[in-house]
This record gives C-alpha cells, structure tokens and sequence, in this order.
C-alpha cells in the first residue's frame, strides 16, 4: 500500500481513539450531573436543567465513541453466516457491508448538514424550561458523523489490503512508515 494511505488509516485511527477516549469519561460528566440533580431534588432546590444536560451528554458520548467502536471492532454484527466464512469470505462480506455503511454515513452527514444549517439559521433551541440551543449538540453530531466518514474509508483501505496481502495492523502501519522515511 502507498505511504500515504498507510498515513492516513494512522492518523484517522488515531484520531479515532482519542475521540473515543475521551468520550469514556463523558459518563462521569454525566453520572456527576445526575447526582446533582438527585442531590438538590432531596434538598427541594429543582434545577431543571440536569436531566437535559445529561441526555446532551449521553448523545455526545455515542456520537464520539462511535468512530472507536468501528476501528476496533466492537460494533454488534450478526455472525449467522459470517463465522463460518475464510478469511478472505469475511473480507468481502466486510468490504460489502462498510460501503453500504458508508452511503448511509454519507446521507446521515447531508441531512446533519441540513439540520445544523437550519439551526444555525434559525438560532433553533430545545422546547423547554431550560431551553437551550440545539446548535452545539448538532454541530457535535456533523464532526462526529464526518469522524466516522473518515474512519469508514480507513477500514475500507485495511479490507482492501487485506485482500492484496499487505495487511495494516497498527504495528506494520508504523513500521511502514519508518522504513520508508
């Protein structure tokens, strides 16, 4: 494979886990704004705008741990037919259903467009007592769904070099590039 794909899958990779890893501690944010809420919910001080902030950061969390999940393969796959499959099988069976992700990226990432444009636009905000801007939390999920735009055509490249016999483990990937440089 060309040094620059090999470039590109490391860094889109990288950049992948950080997002990931930083969406982990999103929980603790989120665990800490319940505890608040249920603190002063006891102490009869309501603060309204605990529970929304938590769901905002429970949508964070999924929209960033996503790009993660698909690098290392914890997504949930129905493995009827697949574990049955060589090697090369469950390449192709992979090529097929991540380009079919792919289109669906694409669309969820235009409609995201749309939807933050029109926020944007309109200074669009959440119907309630809080009522806070859904211009963040959209914007969110734009880079999030372009993260994993990126991340899906890193997997794309691996399953093709795969299939040519030069396969990108995170080890050769880096080797790769200090032998060549």
């Amino acid at each position: 494979m060309p040094k620059s794909l090999r470039t590109y899958v490391r860094w889109v990779d990288c950049v992948s886990d950080y997002t990931g890893i930083f969406a982990m501690y999103l929980i603790f944010a989120m665990v800490g704004v319940l505890i608040l809420d249920a603190v002063t919910s006891g102490l009869q001080i309501y603060l309204h705008w605990c529970i929304e902030l938590a769901q905002f950061i429970l949508a964070a969390y999924y929209f960033m741990g996503g790009a993660k999940t698909m690098k290392d393969g914890d997504h949930v796959r129905m493995d009827l037919l697949y574990d049955r499959l060589s090697p090369r099988g469950k390449t192709i069976t992979d090529l097929v259903t991540i380009s079919c992700l792919l289109f669906y990226l694409v669309i969820m990432f235009i409609g995201g467009m749309s939807s933050l444009g029109y926020a944007i636009e309109t200074g669009e905000r959440r119907f309630s007592m809080w009522n806070p801007s859904l211009i963040p939390i959209k914007a969110l999920m734009v880079i999030c769904l372009g993260l994993m735009i990126l991340q899906t055509v890193s997997e794309i490249i691996k399953h093709i070099a795969d299939l040519c016999g030069e396969p990108m483990t995170p080890a050769n990937t880096l080797a790769a590039e200090e032998t060549t440089s």
